[in-house]
C-alpha cells in the first residue's frame, strides 16, 4: 500500500468525455475509486468505506459478464478482468479467521483415549476376550492432526493475502501483513488449489480457494499491464437500468411504438422498436421516463441538457400511448431523469432578502420542461419534464424504491399542470 488514506483514493467523475469512468482503477503504485457524477462523498470514513463496497456491488450487479479490463489509454479492451471481489473475499476471510490457512497432517498413535480408528485398532492392537466372547481393547489406534505451516496451500495463502492487502487492504486496515516466504509459482499454485477445491466439502474453504485461484490467474495473465480497472466508461447504461428497476413496470414492451420499411426489394416488412427506458404506472397515470446521464444537474449549463432528437422521441412515446393504448392524454406524463447532488445543490437560488426563490430540496425535483416548437399548443404528454435525482440516493434505493419517493417523482413530474401555457418560441 502507498500510504494514502481512504479519502485520498476517492473522487467523483465529471461525466464528460475526458472523465467518464466509474469504478476502481488499480495500477502498480496506486488505487483510485471513481464515483458517478452527482455523488456526494460522505464525511465519515466508515460511511465512505461502506459506499465503496456498495458501488462495487452495484457494478457487479449490472456489469456481470461485461466486466472488462481497460488499458490506461482507454483505447483498447483487454481479455483479463480485475477480480476485485476475489481480492476482497480473500481479505475478509483472513480478517475473520485472524490467521493464515494452515493445512494439517493426519497421523495415528496408540493411546487410551481420542478419536479411534477402529479398522486400524483391530489390526494393530491386542484385545482381551471376555467370557461372553466380546472384545475389550485396553489401548486404541487414534487419529491426530498436526498443523504444518510448511504445506504448499499455506504458502499460497500467505502469498495471496499479501497481494490482496497490497491492492485492496486500504479499504479495511492501514497496515500490511508480513511478506510471504517461498511459495509455488502461480500456475503450480492454481493446480494445487484445484485439487484442494475438489477434495473439500467446506463451503468457506471452497469460496476461499476459488477466490485465490481467480487472483492467481489474474496475476499470471496480466503480464506487464501498468493499469487495470473494474468498472465502466458507460455508466449511462447502469443509470438507465437503475431508474428502470426503481420506478418501472415489467411489461413496458407493450408501450413501445414500432416502425417498418416497405421495401421494393427483399423482405417486405421489418419492424424496429423504439424503446423508452422506463414506464411507471402510478395512481392511474402513465409516466414515460427517459433516464439521461447528462451533466446539467451538476453543471447548470443548458448545453448539457437532452437535445431535440431526445425530445422528439419522448413526444413520440406519449402520442403512441394515447393513440393505441386507450389512455387519455390527460393521464400521460413525460420526463427526463438526470443526476444531481442534493448536498451540493446548484438549484437553490436566493431572492434579494435571502429567501429561496427556487430550490430543489428533496432527492427528486423538477428543473424545467422541454417542448417542441412545431407543437404550438402542446398537450401534457408533449411537455417533457426535466427531473433530477440525487445520485447517491438512487444507488442505495434502486432495488427497493420507497413508495413515498415514487409519489414524490409523480408529483415532481405533475408540476407541468401548474406551469401554464407554453410561451411562443422567440424569433
Amino acid at each position: 500500500m502507498d500510504g494514502k488514506s481512504i479519502r485520498e483514493r476517492c473522487r467523483v467523475s465529471r461525466g464528460d468525455e475526458a472523465d467518464r469512468f466509474v469504478g476502481l482503477k488499480a495500477d502498480t503504485g496506486n488505487v483510485t475509486v471513481s464515483f458517478p457524477m452527482g455523488y456526494q462523498l460522505p464525511d465519515n470514513d466508515d460511511e465512505l468505506r461502506a459506499d465503496i463496497h456498495h458501488l462495487l456491488y452495484v457494478l457487479a450487479d449490472f456489469l456481470k459478464e461485461e466486466q472488462v479490463m481497460e488499458e490506461a489509454s482507454r483505447a483498447a479492451l483487454c481479455p483479463v478482468a480485475f477480480p476485485v471481489h476475489a481480492y476482497l473475499k480473500v481479505i475478509r476471510d483472513f480478517l475473520r479467521r485472524k490467521r493464515y490457512y494452515v493445512e494439517t497432517d493426519r497421523k495415528f498413535k496408540t493411546d487410551v483415549k481420542g478419536y479411534a480408528s477402529w479398522p486400524r485398532t483391530a489390526r494393530e492392537q491386542r484385545a482381551l476376550v471376555q467370557r461372553n466372547g466380546s472384545l475389550i481393547f485396553t489401548s486404541m489406534t487414534v487419529r491426530t492432526v498436526t498443523p504444518d505451516v510448511n504445506k504448499k496451500v499455506t504458502q499460497i495463502h500467505r502469498y495471496c493475502i499479501y497481494e490482496a492487502f497490497d491492492k485492496m487492504g486500504w479499504l479495511y486496515v492501514p497496515h500490511m501483513p508480513e511478506k510471504p516466504g517461498p511459495h509455488p509459482g502461480n500456475r503450480e499454485a492454481v493446480y494445487i488449489l484445484e485439487k484442494k477445491l475438489a477434495s473439500t466439502h467446506n463451503d468457506a474453504e471452497q469460496e476461499l480457494f476459488s477466490a485465490m485461484m481467480s487472483m492467481l490467474n489474474y496475476m499470471d495473465e496480466r503480464s506487464d499491464r501498468k493499469q487495470n480497472s473494474y468498472g465502466t466508461e458507460h455508466f449511462e447504461r447502469v443509470w438507465e437500468r437503475m431508474i428502470d428497476r426503481a420506478f418501472g413496470i415489467a411489461d413496458k414492451e407493450a408501450y413501445f411504438p414500432r416502425a417498418r420499411w416497405l421495401l421494393d426489394y427483399g423482405p417486405g416488412r421489418r419492424k424496429r422498436t423504439l424503446q423508452p427506458d422506463t414506464v411507471m404506472l402510478y395512481n392511474g397515470n402513465v409516466y414515460v421516463l427517459d433516464a439521461k446521464l447528462y451533466r446539467y444537474g451538476c453543471s447548470g449549463n443548458p448545453d448539457h441538457l437532452p437535445d431535440s432528437a431526445d425530445i422528439n422521441k419522448q413526444i413520440t412515446y406519449g402520442e403512441y400511448i394515447e393513440r393505441t393504448k386507450g389512455v387519455p392524454g390527460a393521464r400521460i406524463y413525460n420526463a427526463f431523469l438526470m443526476p444531481f447532488n442534493r448536498a451540493d445543490n446548484i438549484f437553490c437560488k436566493a431572492g434579494p432578502e435571502g429567501e429561496p426563490i427556487f430550490c430543489v430540496t428533496d432527492d427528486i425535483g423538477n428543473i424545467g420542461e422541454a417542448v417542441g416548437d412545431w407543437k404550438p399548443h402542446p398537450k401534457r404528454c408533449e411537455r417533457v419534464q426535466g427531473i433530477v435525482i440525487d445520485t447517491r440516493f438512487l444507488l442505495y434505493h434502486y432495488m427497493g424504491m420507497p413508495e413515498e419517493k415514487k409519489r414524490l417523482l409523480a408529483e415532481a413530474i405533475q408540476k407541468v399542470d401548474a406551469r401554464g401555457p407554453v410561451p411562443e418560441p422567440a424569433e
